[in-house]
């Protein structure tokens, strides 16, 4: 078994994919048997993030992210994020000749671009620097892998998502936050920010009521400008559960997701989706029958809206956490014990060979 360092900028209070994917992992990893600390912004003081105060940027001294991947023993480090705290682990994981991985959860470049105007070709210099030299970069699908190879990063391995099928699509009484609501319910879960295109499912003209549930910036701004649709806030566990099994269509207006999480909950949950044919959608729902596709989300609404509710949970069955966690369980292994070889080559005085897998020791930071 391996004692393993999870360092993340993402985590609890934060309500969204990244933090389930990482908080799901962690639990079963441990269950499995290993070692795993999670090394997260609420164990230090922290500031909010600019234009997004839900998310909290730690403020570790110097040498405190190191210190706590030594005290552990650890084996190997993931570095899920590119954040304060994932540059400092990665600074000492270098340092050290630690072996690690990391992941690339977010469009970076399309979330700064959509909030600063920051050119993308800059933030994909960062992310290119950033996960280089990691033994390998855990990416969700292989189309997004193709992507990061475009940009240099070809040593990547899929990590892909599940659904707790258990939680959803079970028999719950309604929100009552849905009662007396015009039918049919067109649900959306996520952060309300600028860069999930929510404008796109709030400004079209459909029958029924939209409902939005969750929170973020942009949320006091839209809900202004579209008083017809219901702003929930965040909602979690039964409530959450509750807001998907009593709507009637999942819309997904998001253009920058790298998988979309909340695309599996929803068809667990019996809801068919409607969505904008790109990365995230193509991935999980493709040309299933669980779905509709399309450059006009009005007319991917009134298809989807035609889907029976048992062709999304039949097509969400397909991805279990089990098998997402056997992907991040390989490559933490085949990074340790890489990680050995490379100690044990050391200690004879000889380097070990370039595999192309950016090795540690190459690293010129």
């Amino acid at each position: 078994m391996m004692r393993i360092s999870m360092v993340t900028d993402a985590w609890a209070p934060q309500v969204n994919g990244v933090v389930r994917t990482l908080e799901t992992t962690a639990e079963m990893m441990r269950a499995r048997g290993h070692a795993v600390e999670v090394i997260s912004p609420d164990r230090f003081r922290s500031v909010p993030a600019p234009t997004y105060p839900e998310i909290r940027l730690a403020l570790a001294r110097p040498g405190a992210i190191g210190a706590m991947i030594d005290a552990h023993g650890s084996d190997v480090v993931h570095i899920a994020t590119e954040g304060p705290l994932g540059l400092a682990a990665r600074r000492h994981c270098l340092r050290m000749g630690q072996p690690f991985t990391t992941s690339f959860h977010t469009r970076f470049p399309d979330y700064v671009h959509a909030r600063f105007r920051i050119p993308r070709g800059l933030s994909w210099k960062f992310l290119s620097w950033f996960h280089r030299p990691a033994h390998a970069v855990l990416v969700a699908t292989p189309r997004l892998a193709s992507e990061l190879a475009a940009h240099g990063l070809a040593h990547t391995r899929i990590w892909s998502r599940g659904v707790d099928l258990s939680r959803f699509g079970r028999a719950l009484p309604p929100p009552e936050a849905f009662r007396g609501l015009a039918r049919p319910i067109l649900l959306n879960v996520g952060r309300v920010a600028v860069e999930k295109n929510l404008e796109a499912f709030l400004a079209l003209e459909t029958p029924g009521t939209k409902v939005v549930v969750g929170d973020g910036p942009a949320r006091a701004e839209l809900e202004a400008r579209f008083p017809e649709a219901r702003f929930l806030g965040t909602l979690v566990g039964d409530a959450l559960a509750a807001a998907y099994a009593h709507a009637d269509l999942f819309v997904f207006p998001s253009r920058t997701d790298t998988f979309g999480l909340v695309l599996v909950e929803a068809m667990a949950s019996g809801l068919p989706v409607a969505a904008f044919p790109v990365a995230g959608p193509l991935d999980v729902v493709g040309e299933s029958d669980a779905g509709a596709l399309s450059d006009d989300l009005g007319a991917a609404v009134t298809r989807a809206l035609r889907i029976p509710r048992a062709a999304a949970r039949l097509h969400a069955l397909g991805f279990s956490w089990e098998a997402a966690v056997d992907q991040f369980e390989a490559a933490l292994v085949d990074c340790a014990d890489a990680g050995k070889l490379r100690r044990r080559q050391w200690r004879r005085g000889s380097r070990p060979a370039d595999d192309g897998a950016a090795p540690l020791e190459r690293a010129a930071d």
